[in-house]
């Protein structure tokens, strides 16, 4: 059996390449956003209520398209109306 006898440099290696493939990973997984989202997705993004998103589409804050009894909300006008300036 050998041993092999690691160093605090080697642990700081290991620590950069970790957080390099982390990096790497986490940007994949944004850029595979979904470009439409079902209502209990936009729920659960912007921590409402069925009741409050239901009021969102009715007075026109989100927009949205129904497909066959499906709502679906376009990702990218969600993220336009998150960072739209606060008044």
């Amino acid at each position: 059996m050998a041993v092999e006898i690691l160093t605090r440099h080697d642990l700081m290696l290991f620590k950069e390449d970790l957080i390099s493939e982390l990096k790497q990973i986490f940007s994949k997984e944004q850029a595979a956003q979904k470009k439409w989202l079902k209502s209990d997705e936009v729920r659960r993004l912007l921590k409402v209520s069925p009741g409050t998103l239901q009021t969102l589409r009715i007075n026109g804050t989100l927009q949205y398209t129904k497909i066959g009894g499906i709502i679906y909300y376009d990702y990218d006008h969600i993220q336009s109306l998150l960072n739209k300036p606060k008044r």
